[in-house]
């Protein structure tokens, strides 16, 4: 199961433009360092049943959960990860695991 890929579903609102600008601009290599690949983003994005979140929603995947965790835990990601802290409310971080191929 290990190379089953998994996504990371976000949302937050942003609080402070330029301090999450700081966490955007060293994001992404660090996202592709571990193999990681931005989906899309959605500053409108439109709830169908259930209660209704308002902010950015955020999708990227990796390929392995282990690339995942191991992106979290870095020491260079989770110092970064301060200007997004500064710079937005997370609602929430959430890893989804990708289905295994089909035989």
């Amino acid at each position: 199961m290990s190379d089953i890929p998994v996504y990371m579903v976000v949302n937050l609102i942003i609080t402070d433009a330029e301090r999450y600008l700081n966490y955007e601009k060293g994001f992404f290599p660090l996202l592709k360092q571990y193999g990681g690949e931005f989906v899309t983003y959605d500053d409108a994005s439109i709830t169908l049943e259930g209660t209704p979140r308002t902010g950015r929603m955020i999708i990227f995947s990796f390929p392995s959960e282990k690339a995942a965790k191991d992106w979290y835990a870095d020491a260079d990601y989770q110092a970064l990860s301060e200007h997004r802290r500064a710079g937005t409310r997370l609602e929430f971080l959430t890893l989804v695991h990708g289905l295994p191929p089909r035989k």
